[in-house]
């Protein structure tokens, strides 16, 4: 919807996906539904909401390398819970914020909801303002916190201190950094999902995965989020990159997330994933494993076999 200019800033939107939070990314409010409320909504036009309290969080200083939104989000996943936020609207601000890319944004706020959240939300700004121009299908507001808003906490992290994160089973708030996380083998890799299936995640899978060899062992399945995506990829040449690499390239869907199809996992199986739950059952059997990362742990571990860092793979090109 927000590549496509149907959600701008300043909307209030629903959608019958709980992860439809993704667009406060662009300074929108946004929440998921049940479908019969969206039904009612569609035909009167109108619909009920609490007005939520907010927790703002403050990322201060400059992101490690290999660092993105979705180590953020999983940071705060892991630090207050999956219900630390329940029936609250999540800011996220600071220095650490402004500099992240659009893509970057709506990884974070689409995992609102897995701490519990009615909605994420990021101020716009002129990066929001590069993103909407020429595309937004109607007039848009830039809207920000009043100066003296009332917040039910804050909470300020040191980026210097956050490094790449991983999810272990079965709950995101089960959060290791990935210094700490021991090097588990994986049958499945899972790289796209609306969480981390956006141009970005793909270029920066394609830098890793450039000559180098999925393990015999692994599934790499890379999920482009849109047609749109799915198409730029191809012209810039990353499926002829992931495909030497021996990767599966799938249509743009939902895929393995919700255990829907291409890529359930049998029992005993372990995935990692750049989706955004990891319940039990979620990806195929209820004695499988999910592990959560960005598409940077992602493309090591699909190489290396197992749960892995990524600058192991540029120390193995020197």
């Amino acid at each position: 919807m927000p590549e496509q200019g149907v959600v701008v800033p300043g909307d209030v939107v629903i959608g019958a996906d709980s992860h439809t939070c993704t667009y406060g990314a662009l300074g929108a409010f946004s929440t998921g539904v049940g479908s019969t409320d969206l039904a009612a909504a569609m035909i009167t036009g109108e619909i009920w909401f609490k007005v939520p309290e907010t927790i703002k969080f403050v990322f201060k200083g400059r992101l490690n390398k290999w660092v993105t939104g979705k180590d953020l989000i999983l940071h705060i996943i892991g630090d207050i819970g999956v219900d630390g936020a329940l029936y609250k609207a999540m800011e996220f601000t600071g220095k650490a914020i402004e500099r992240l890319s659009m893509d970057s944004r709506l990884s974070m706020c689409n995992m609102a909801i897995e701490a519990g959240a009615k909605s994420g939300i990021i101020i716009p700004d002129a990066t929001t303002e590069t993103y909407v121009k020429g595309r937004a299908e109607r007039k848009y507001k830039f809207y920000t916190s009043d100066p003296d808003a009332e917040y039910s906490e804050v909470r300020e992290y040191n980026c210097a201190d956050i490094e790449p994160k991983v999810a272990f089973p079965h709950l995101p708030e089960n959060t290791k950094n990935i210094s700490k996380a021991a090097k588990i083998r994986i049958d499945q890799v899972v790289i796209g999902s609306c969480t981390n299936g956006r141009l970005e995640d793909l270029k920066v899978t394609a830098k890793l995965l450039k000559g180098q060899k999925v393990s015999d062992h692994v599934r790499l399945i890379i999920i482009p989020a849109t047609p749109k995506i799915y198409s730029d990829a191809m012209e810039l040449g990353y499926f002829k990159t992931f495909l030497k690499a021996g990767a599966i390239i799938s249509p743009p869907t939902c895929g393995p997330c919700l255990g829907g199809h291409m890529g359930i996992l049998a029992e005993g199986e372990k995935a990692l994933t750049t989706t955004n739950r990891n319940f039990v059952g979620r990806m195929g059997h209820p004695k499988s494993e999910v592990y959560l990362a960005n598409p940077a742990v992602a493309a090591a571990t699909a190489v290396k076999g197992r749960i892995a860092h990524p600058d192991e793979l540029s120390k193995s090109r020197r």
